[in-house]
Parts: structure tokens; sequence; C-alpha cells
């Protein structure tokens, strides 16, 4: 596993990169890092509160984490970070789906508790019920990704910053709609629905530890860009 690690300006304390050779090493190296977050966190207070995304860019990383024998699952309460609205868990495209598969099933040792986001829910009541919940459990680690619009989970572009809600309902842009169809999860474009429940940035950020697996090389020349934008100017298009 070929990575290279160091620290990126000053402007933004607390940042560490790491460069990978190949998609696999990216989600390995992400895992890595979060699984020594978990154990951190258990060793200190005896549980672990955690967020987990979906998408091509965690299979690696879930990959990982799973395969990691290190890790007491049974105390780590698990949160899940954007659904679209309207799609039930049977849907291919479902991300509730898309997580028991790659991960919770994997799993023989299960968490704690894993609270996912229904999107055949209210949407509204479902972001209260559990905005509710996350708000008593201080996210120890986010896993996340960077989309080929310059999302996190599904705050497109210009995102709301000022929320202090924990999860919103938004209106997906036609460049996230056109990313979801072109990794294959949608037949075709009006497949793909216009709507999502997604974790705010407001609670993103609030988290101990963000690990944000980049593994495509037209999300990492959106993060690169952006990046540059936040640390030189103080913006930065999510």
């Amino acid at each position: 596993m070929a990575v290279h690690t160091g620290t990126v300006p000053s402007m933004a304390k607390g940042w560490q990169w790491t460069i990978a050779s190949d998609k696999w090493s990216c989600g390995q190296a992400a895992a890595l890092r979060g699984a020594h977050i978990i154990r951190q966190a258990i060793a200190k207070r005896g549980s672990c509160n955690v967020v987990l995304a979906t998408g091509a860019s965690q299979f690696d990383l879930l990959e990982g984490l799973t395969n990691d024998a290190s890790i007491d699952w049974s105390k780590v309460t698990c949160f899940h970070l954007d659904e679209y609205i309207g799609l039930s868990e049977q849907h291919p495209a479902s991300f509730v789906g898309y997580l028991k598969e790659r991960f919770l099933d994997k799993l023989t040792n299960k968490p704690a508790a894993f609270h996912f986001l229904d999107g055949t829910a209210d949407p509204d009541k479902a972001c209260r019920q559990l905005g509710n919940i996350i708000r008593s459990h201080k996210i120890d680690v986010a896993f996340i990704g960077f989309g080929e619009n310059a999302h996190l989970g599904f705050n497109d572009p210009p995102a709301d910053f000022e929320s202090d809600a924990a999860f919103i309902t938004v209106d997906l842009a036609e460049s996230c709609r056109q990313q979801q169809l072109g990794e294959g999860w949608f037949d075709q474009l009006d497949d793909v629905p216009r709507q999502a429940i997604t974790m705010t940035i407001h609670q993103i950020t609030a988290a101990k530890h963000i690990i944000c697996t980049v593994p495509e090389k037209v999300s990492a020349a959106q993060l690169q860009d952006n990046f540059h934008d936040f640390t030189s100017q103080g913006t930065g298009s999510t």
C-alpha cells in the first residue's frame, strides 16, 4: 500500500492529507486511520460515535473497516450521512440498503446502534427525530466523500452554512444527479430523485475527526481547487 502523508498550509490547522497510489490504498489508509480513532475513543470512554457515508468513494474504506478485527463494534453507535427522499431500502440506489449490504451485514459483532435515515418517511419528521438523537452523541469521526460538484453529503454548492439543524431536506443539483447516474446507480436521469435528506455542514464539521476519502480523479481535482480557495481566501464552493 503506497501512501504519502503530510500536513496542509497553516491556515487550515489540524488538517492532514494522504496521497495514495491507487483507489484501494486510499480506502485502506482511510480505514486504518479511522480504526485508530475508534479504538482510542472506546479506550477513553468505553464507546464511540461515527458517521458513515456511501457512494463509490467509500467501497474500499468500508471493506477495510469491516475487515478490521481490532474494532469492538458493539461499543460503536453509527449515524447515516444522507438518503434520497422517496426511495425504499429495497431500491438498488438506496443508501440504507448500501450500508446494510456493504457494512452492517459483513459484521458479526454488530454496532450498539445504527440510526438510519428512512427515505420513505415524512422528511421533516425524519430530520427532527434523527436530529434529536445525534445531538446527544458527540461524533468522534465522520467518514465522508467529496462530490464531483464539490458537495459534502447532499449539500450541493452553494451549501447552507447557516442552519444549525443536524439534518435538512435539499433539492439536488443537476450536476449531482448526473454524478449518481454516471456511477451507475440509476438507469436514466429521470430515475434519479430530485430531493434528499442530508446531514448539514454544521453537523458534519462538528465531528471531532473528519476522514474525507476521495479516490476519483475528478473529485480529487475539485477538492484540491476548493481547499486552495479555503486556505488562501477563507472560502470554498461547498
